[in-house]
């Protein structure tokens, strides 16, 4: 059994068994162990797509959820999510995520838990967003992301469309491809340094190889141009 075994009753997932699998093995390895992190914290899920893993932080016991996403369409599945009592703890807010956490902070708000899930290799600021995160006041953020395989802190420039829904939104009115920016590995162990955050990346190792299938973006080889991790990010 896996948390996200309900996704096949919401449309989208109800024909993409692939995805619900592989939700189900990011959430073992993202959600799962850091339960005690989120219970009764205040979370910021940056990029929320349709609030599936601001969900997961309801379900981990977070008192509240705040969710920017930049395309409504997304957002208004959320309604689709089964537990009313997990719903009612997330809002979620559509917004560039840069506008919308600047808009938290000139607010006040403060969050102890911030994720990062899989928006960091969809922008270019990655520098000015962890800025932005720290001004939050987190005791814990969340990172998972494609990571350039460069032996360097470089960040490698790429182009994506931005009428896919798992892209970046558009940059400017109009823009049909976003410039993005995938960090390397010491690129993201850099920008946590002189933030003053300390950075620990998780060992995915602990999935066994006969599970991978759908999580092979996490395996790739060094030769291979990008690998998929994730790393928690404490204050120092």
């Amino acid at each position: 059994m896996g948390f996200y075994d309900f996704l096949p009753e919401i449309d989208r997932y109800a024909e993409d068994p692939g995805t619900v699998e592989r939700m189900n093995l990011r959430h073992k390895m993202i959600i799962k162990p850091l339960a005690q992190e989120i219970a009764g914290k205040r979370v910021l899920d940056l990029a929320a797509h349709d609030g599936r893993w601001a969900y997961a932080f309801a379900a981990a016991g977070a008192s509240e959820v705040v969710g920017i996403e930049g395309r409504q369409e997304l957002i208004d599945r959320f309604d689709q999510f089964p537990r009313a009592h997990l719903r009612e703890k997330v809002k979620l807010i559509c917004d560039d995520i840069f506008d919308g956490m600047q808009k938290l902070i000139d607010a006040g708000e403060r969050f102890d838990v911030v994720g990062v899930l899989g928006i960091l290799y969809h922008v270019m600021d990655h520098f000015r967003l962890f800025q932005l995160v720290r001004q939050l006041g987190p005791e814990l953020v969340i990172v998972d992301s494609e990571f350039a395989q460069r032996p360097g802190p470089v960040i490698l420039l790429m182009r994506e469309r931005t009428d896919n829904e798992l892209n970046s939104i558009p940059q400017i009115e109009g823009q049909e491809k976003a410039l993005i920016g995938i960090p390397s590995f010491p690129a993201m162990s850099a920008m946590a340094d002189v933030l003053d955050y300390d950075c620990h990346w998780l060992d995915w190792d602990q999935i066994r190889q006969g599970q991978r299938s759908h999580i092979g973006d996490y395996y790739r080889p060094k030769d291979k141009e990008k690998k998929r991790g994730t790393c928690l990010l404490t204050p120092k």
